[in-house]
């Protein structure tokens, strides 16, 4: 397959509006491919050379990419600038212009030059990466180049979600989405989309059946609905186990011993490989008594002295590339294991909760002195016991309870009342749950803040039926003015020229800048209510939802925008409060 015909479906995607003509598109592609570029195909779709929680390195700093494109078009800085301005990003500049190539080159030659570029290290290697860069851009077509540069910066901005390539492997094999089913399982415990590809090309849905498990590749997180009292809960689940909600990195950790060799793997919940940022934590899981382990806690920084956990934005702090040890010993981390996944070679999902908390105090147990223990759960039986227990984590400074029912399964992926989140909906006149909101776009300031370029921003929340995200709020106020500067430099990184195919929005709520929907936000408000023109949960005969006075707090760094609050929670919230 030549890598012309990638970009000739690539373009042709981004003018089609209709999703399932989108998975057309794609599944055409994928069904013309062979079972190794469609792995390539599925990895270069998603803005990499490697599965998500791999990741690519290329190494090359934008600034760098950008004088090796002014380089290929000719431009003088200013005009160049101009350019990018206009355009959004130096990948979508290169496309404008033209020149002429030798050959046509295959999907593997690019893929293979792009791994060879990642490989490109030690003294000089700056330079011999530019020089290598220069040569593959000036073989390609400039649209197919574009593509390429905006790999390397990180900004593809073709749209496609997990869920796009899942649904787009549905249709190619199918003619519609009656294998997402299957598709998605596989890929929640096993989260490398480009080996599904691989698998589903070279054995069909069948094999599929043969994946499992394995330590070193991580699994989909499972995921907590709401209910908004602690009656409703114990009405769902009947007895069941309370576990505190911490607010720290949720963490799934992987443990494999083999010939001496211990190694151990951090990943966070939107599969970012975070190993390298936690020396203390990676020391305390070589120690433990497994010989191969999958489990999730929450790690948090614990203020020994005053015996208590200490606020979020401490531990973020600990989300870094360098001056990793210094930061270990001023904010050393606790990790609270509350679920056990894999042990020993054998798989823990299809066991009940209590069975895997008695497997998981094989090699640990509930002491907080400790930088990896159980975290503390409580089974209770009434609505009064629950929310005794939940007044006392609220006291504590907690967030509230994650319940979960206790002969439930550990459903990879899966978003269900086999776990309830248990949070503090409202107070005195004000919604004070928090809501993770994905930004979608920014309006231009007005008054003081024209000279910041922004002066609101536009919010969604996640509607997985329909993998999309829809309008809740504009958001104006909560941020500094320092704080709106740089998230309009944030947005910007982000920018993109038309509305994306997965976003949901009335005419009259256009932004002035759309950006790909990949930031999340924490925001607050006084409360939900019915709205006429902001589509979250809006159907033919129902009126969407809103937010009243939203405020900005901070960005969530954890999160992707499909792990944001959901089109459901956000019905749950407002169903709680007016009950």
């Amino acid at each position: 397959m030549y890598f012309s015909e990638v970009i000739t479906v690539v373009e042709a995607i981004e003018h089609v509006t209709s999703r399932n003509r989108i998975m057309e598109f794609l599944a055409a592609l994928f069904h013309k491919a062979t079972a190794r570029e469609a792995q390539m195909l599925t990895y270069l779709c998603l803005g990499s050379v490697r599965p998500a929680y791999k990741g690519s390195q290329f190494n090359i700093a934008e600034k760098t990419l950008k004088k090796v494109v002014q380089g290929i078009i000719l431009l003088d800085t200013e005009e160049f600038e101009k350019q990018i301005q206009k355009y959004g990003d130096v990948g979508t500049v290169l496309r404008q212009y033209s020149w002429d190539i030798d050959e046509q080159l295959t999907l593997e030659d690019v893929f293979e030059q792009l791994v060879s570029l990642e490989t490109i290290s030690g003294e000089g290697s700056q330079d011999e990466r530019i020089k290598f860069l220069l040569l593959l851009l000036k073989k390609l077509e400039p649209s197919a180049a574009g593509f390429v540069v905006r790999i390397i910066l990180g900004k593809l901005r073709t749209g496609f979600s997990d869920m796009t390539m899942i649904d787009a492997f549905s249709w190619m094999i199918a003619g519609n989405k009656s294998m997402r089913k299957q598709i998605e399982h596989s890929y929640s415990i096993c989260a490398d989309l480009g080996h599904i590809a691989y698998i589903l090309k070279k054995e069909g849905i069948e094999g599929l059946k043969n994946i499992e498990i394995t330590v070193g590749i991580p699994l989909l997180p499972s995921l907590a609905e709401r209910l908004a009292t602690a009656d409703e809960i114990i009405e769902k689940l009947g007895r069941c186990v309370a576990q505190p909600k911490l607010d720290g990195f949720r963490l799934q950790v992987h443990i494999t011993k083999k010939n001496g060799d211990t190694q151990v793997y951090f990943y966070s919940r939107n599969l970012v490989n975070m190993t390298n940022m936690f020396p203390e934590l990676t020391q305390a899981a070589e120690h433990l008594a497994v010989q191969d382990a999958i489990f999730e806690g929450e790690a948090i920084v614990f203020d020994e002295k005053r015996d208590s956990f200490l606020p979020f934005q401490e531990t973020v702090r600990r989300k870094r590339k360098h001056g990793v040890s210094s930061m270990a010993q001023e904010l050393p981390l606790r990790l609270f294991v509350f679920d056990l996944l894999y042990l020993n070679g054998e798989s823990m999902l299809d066991k009940g909760h209590e069975k895997r908390r008695n497997h998981a105090e094989k090699f640990l147990s509930v002491d907080y002195t400790q930088p990896i223990s159980l975290i503390d759960e409580r089974v209770v039986e009434s609505g009064q016991e629950l929310e005794d227990y939940f007044l006392t984590c609220i006291d504590e400074g907690l967030e509230g309870l994650v319940v979960k029912k206790i002969s439930a399964s550990y459903q990879p992926g899966k978003r269900n009342f086999n776990w309830i989140k248990l949070k503090r909906t409202q107070e005195s006149g004000t919604l004070t749950d928090t809501i993770d909101a994905v930004v979608l776009g920014y309006y231009h300031g007005r008054g003081r803040r024209a000279s910041f370029g922004i002066g609101a921003f536009l919010i969604g929340v996640y509607n997985k039926d329909h993998d999309r995200y829809e309008t809740l709020a504009k958001v104006g106020t909560g941020l500094t003015d320092k704080g709106f500067k740089d998230l309009k430099k944030l947005c910007d990184s982000y920018m993109i020229d038309h509305k994306p195919f997965n976003v949901l929005c009335a005419q009259e709520l256009y932004p002035d800048i759309w950006i790909e929907p990949v930031i999340v936000w924490v925001v607050i408000a006084d409360e939900i209510t019915r709205s006429t023109v902001h589509t979250a949960g809006k159907t033919n005969d129902q009126l969407g939802y809103a937010l009243r006075f939203p405020r900005a707090l901070e960005r969530c760094v954890d999160k992707s925008g499909d792990q944001s609050t959901t089109v459901d929670e956000i019905k749950a919230m407002f169903r709680s409060v007016k009950s």
